[in-house]
């Protein structure tokens, strides 16, 4: 097997084994266990607590101690072994540490991958800006086919979508064993301070007025990234509470339809340095927040019927709001800091992205979800009227039986409290949230496009 496609496999599966149940765990949280939507707020938050401190530790231990390779397989296994165990766990609470300690082993490995593929690509000769984006997009084909596979084989709600991923990060661990060493490169001095040792000294970029606000507008925008992914399959699938959209391609093929975000995001990929060039990073990072606007008001009002087209466009306007954001924000960094504190400036917007932005928004949406758009309902004719349909429908008893999980008594109560999601007004006031976002960026974020810096970029 040639270099280039030993790095295709590695990193199809760096993403494979996230994406078989990253879109789909909230179908297993809600609809399997019946567990609240605070809690999960939570446990979505554990990839932002990992992101914040883990990958610079990985990051060190690479440098100094261990072969990059190696570290990375040792934590894929670690990875794989604990998603095994996750279905054996049967609280909430406990969940969350579980899939803490699952993400403090996975979310470095995204950094130490692409370290990986830099290496061995200069070793052996490529050029890494022309070779490495191609290898890089069969990462998104791994998350893309995960999905397919854990929602085609009936495993979007079951515990299989973690067996699946541990199976498949075990796999990968020893795989990359067999790539080529990547030995510590040991660049900084180990009498050098520590907060040179960390990647610290890019915290001094909360001290230029610009970055700061960059910093800032990028950890209130990373509140959002992860809504969709969190949230987006688990609302597909609740019109199965509608007798009228039970059978639809939408709530039976829900995941496979979120795959198209991941398409569309291959696709804009290729848009972004037309669009750079042109028009700048102020305004396409700006078209990238109203682009989020746009997808979740277009969730809002979508439906598995007159609105199916609502919801694929949707999750077309999601690699826009996806790639404009991460990409176009990472060349800022690029073009915008010293050399000496560039690799930890970039460490740093993910941390504010993925680390704290992340936590932040995964749990103030769950709160919010719970306490505003969250509706019990304990009479059989109130929640039928919610659900468009009649208290005798046969396919309304049903989805009550097999669903809800509740009867009927004989005075028309339900013998337990059913909750339903307002999901219209969930995606508005996180439509809402993203336009205010990208209103106060346009008004005091200032920056000049310069072309040349795209161009020296590019070349």
């Amino acid at each position: 097997m040639g270099i280039k496609s030993k790095l295709i496999a590695m990193n199809f599966l760096q993403f494979f084994v996230w994406g078989a149940w990253l879109i789909t765990i909230g179908n297993y949280w809600f609809g399997t266990k019946q567990w609240d939507g605070a809690q999960f707020g939570a446990v979505f938050g554990t990839m932002g607590i990992a992101s914040i401190f883990v990958p610079t530790l990985s990051g060190i231990i690479a440098d100094r101690w261990i072969n990059a390779e190696r570290l990375y397989g040792l934590l894929h296994i670690l990875y794989g072994l604990v998603l095994f165990y996750l279905p054996q766990v049967d609280n909430p609470s406990s969940f969350f540490y579980v899939m803490l300690l699952a993400m403090c082993f996975y979310m470095p490995t995204i950094a130490l991958n692409n370290s990986i593929s830099y290496t061995i690509l200069k070793n052996k000769g490529f050029n890494v800006i022309k070779d490495f984006p191609p290898i890089r997009v069969w990462g998104t084909i791994g998350f893309i086919a995960a999905m397919w596979l854990v929602n085609l084989t009936g495993n979007k709600a079951s515990e299989g979508q973690f067996y699946i991923a541990g199976v498949s990060a075990v796999l990968l661990g020893l795989y990359a064993f067999t790539m080529p060493q990547c030995p510590p490169q040991r660049l900084i001095d180990k009498n050098a301070p520590l907060t040179e040792q960390l990647g610290l000294n890019a915290f001094k970029l909360f001290g230029n007025y610009k970055m700061a606000l960059f910093f800032i507008f990028s950890m209130f925008l990373g509140g959002a990234l992860q809504l969709t992914n969190a949230y987006g399959d688990v609302f597909l699938t609740e019109f199965k509470h509608y007798p009228e959209f039970l059978n639809s391609i939408v709530v039976e093929r829900s995941t496979i339809i979120m795959s198209v975000s991941q398409i569309s995001e291959t696709l804009f990929i290729l848009a972004i340095p037309f669009f750079l060039k042109r028009y700048g990073i102020k305004k396409v990072m700006l078209i990238s927040m109203l682009a989020w606007v746009l997808r979740f008001a277009l969730f809002a009002y979508g439906d598995p019927a007159t609105g199916l087209w609502m919801i694929l466009f949707s999750c077309i306007v999601y690699g826009m709001a996806f790639d404009f954001f991460n990409i176009s924000g990472s060349l800022f960094i690029e073009t915008n800091t010293d050399a000496k504190i560039r690799s930890s400036a970039q460490g740093l917007f993910m941390m504010m992205t993925n680390g704290f932005g992340a936590v932040i928004g995964s749990n103030v949406a769950g709160w919010v979800i719970d306490k505003y758009f969250t509706k019990p309902f304990t009479l059989a004719t109130d929640l039928a009227t919610e659900l468009n349909t009649t208290a005798d429908n046969p396919t309304f008893l049903n989805i009550l039986k097999d669903f809800f999980r509740v009867n009927i008594t004989e005075n028309g109560m339900l013998s337990n409290e059913v909750l339903l999601k307002n999901w219209m007004g969930i995606w508005l006031t996180f439509a809402a949230y993203a336009f205010v976002i990208a209103i106060l960026f346009a008004l005091f974020f200032k920056h000049k496009h310069n072309p040349s810096k795209i161009e020296h970029i590019n070349h």
